[in-house]
C-alpha cells in the first residue's frame, strides 16, 4: 500500500525557532531514502521552503502557497501554478485597500523567481516580514513607498495576494472576498500573536485540500495522512484518510483531528512517521 504523508510547516514540523530540528531532519531524510513519500503543504513560497528544508530530504513535490502551485525540489521548478486573473486582481486590490489592508502582490517571473510588490509605508510587522525575505535567492521584495501609484494590471502572472494586520480588519476583508466569489481565501491568526491575522487570496478553487488530493493521485497513493496546527490546515485534514494535529494546535484543529500527537517542539511529526519505518524497507 502506498502511503503519502503531508505535513504543514509552521507550528507543525517547524519548532519554535522556525526551523526543522536536526533530529526531525535526520529521521525524515532516512525514511525518504528508504522510499517513504513525505512532503509538505505550506502557505510559504519556495523561497523560504528551500532554506528551511535544506537539510531534509523529501521526494514528492512540495505544496506551496496553500496549494496555488507545487514545487519540484529536485528541478527547482513550479508545477501547475494557478494564476489570478488581472480583472480579479484589481477587484481584490481595491477590497484590501477599502478594509485598510495594504496587500503584497506575488508574481512568478519567467525565471521562476517570485517578485513581491508592496505599495505604501509598511507597518513594523510588515517591515519585519519584508526584511526577513530581503535576501532570499528565489524571491525579490519590491517596495514602492508612494501608495496609489501601483496598478494590478501591470503585474501579470499574479499567483497570490497576501495581507497581514489587525484580526478584525482581516476577518472583515475575508468575509467580503468570500462573498464576492471571485477568489479563494484563507485567513488565520498568527500563532504567536492572535491579535494579528493573515489573509491569503488565490484563484478560485485553490486550497491545501485540492492540492493534497491532486498530489495523492499523482503519486498513486492509496492512503493520505496529513499533519497540521492552524485553521488553514482544516481543509486538507477534512479530505485525509488520517488527520493528525500537534498538541500545540488551535483547539478547532485538535477537535477536527483523528489523532493528537506531541508538540512541534518535541519532533512529534518525525517520531510519528518513524512508526511506519518498516513499511518503507
Amino acid at each position: 500500500m502506498k502511503h503519502l504523508f503531508i505535513t504543514d510547516l509552521d507550528g507543525t514540523l517547524l519548532n519554535r525557532e522556525s526551523r526543522v530540528s536536526d533530529r526531525s531532519a535526520a529521521i525524515i531524510s532516512r525514511l525518504s531514502r528508504q522510499g517513504a513519500m513525505i512532503s509538505v503543504a505550506t502557505a510559504r513560497t519556495p523561497a523560504t521552503v528551500e532554506p528551511l528544508l535544506s537539510h531534509t530530504l523529501t521526494t514528492p513535490p512540495a505544496i506551496v502557497m496553500t496549494g496555488a502551485a507545487m514545487w519540484d525540489r529536485k528541478t527547482l521548478q513550479y508545477i501547475n501554478p494557478r494564476f489570478i486573473s488581472n480583472e480579479a486582481a484589481a477587484q481584490i486590490h481595491e477590497a484590501c485597500r477599502s478594509h485598510g489592508i495594504t496587500p503584497f502582490i506575488y508574481t512568478i517571473q519567467p525565471s521562476g523567481i517570485i517578485h513581491t510588490y508592496y505599495s505604501g509605508i509598511p507597518s513594523s510587522k510588515e517591515q519585519k516580514f519584508i526584511d526577513e525575505r530581503a535576501h532570499l535567492k528565489l524571491k525579490r521584495m519590491i517596495v514602492n513607498r508612494h501608495p496609489g501609484t501601483d496598478d494590478p494590471d501591470t503585474y501579470p502572472d499574479t499567483i497570490l495576494i497576501f495581507g497581514l494586520g489587525d484580526a478584525g480588519k482581516i476577518g472583515s476583508l475575508s468575509d467580503c472576498l468570500r462573498a464576492s466569489g471571485i477568489c479563494s481565501v484563507s485567513s488565520y491568526p498568527d500563532i504567536f500573536n492572535p491579535s494579528i491575522s493573515y489573509i491569503e487570496i488565490f484563484a478560485p478553487g485553490v486550497s491545501k485540500a485540492s492540492a493534497v488530493e491532486t498530489l495523492k493521485k499523482t503519486m498513486d497513493a492509496d492512503r493520505l495522512t496529513v499533519f497540521g496546527d492552524n485553521l488553514n490546515d482544516l481543509p486538507m485534514m477534512a479530505v485525509a484518510d488520517v488527520a493528525v494535529a500537534v498538541e500545540n494546535a488551535l483547539p478547532e484543529v485538535k477537535k477536527a483531528a483523528d489523532i493528537v500527537i506531541g508538540t512541534n517542539q518535541s519532533d512529534a511529526v518525525a517520531l510519528y512517521l518513524e512508526q511506519f519505518a518498516q513499511d518503507f524497507e
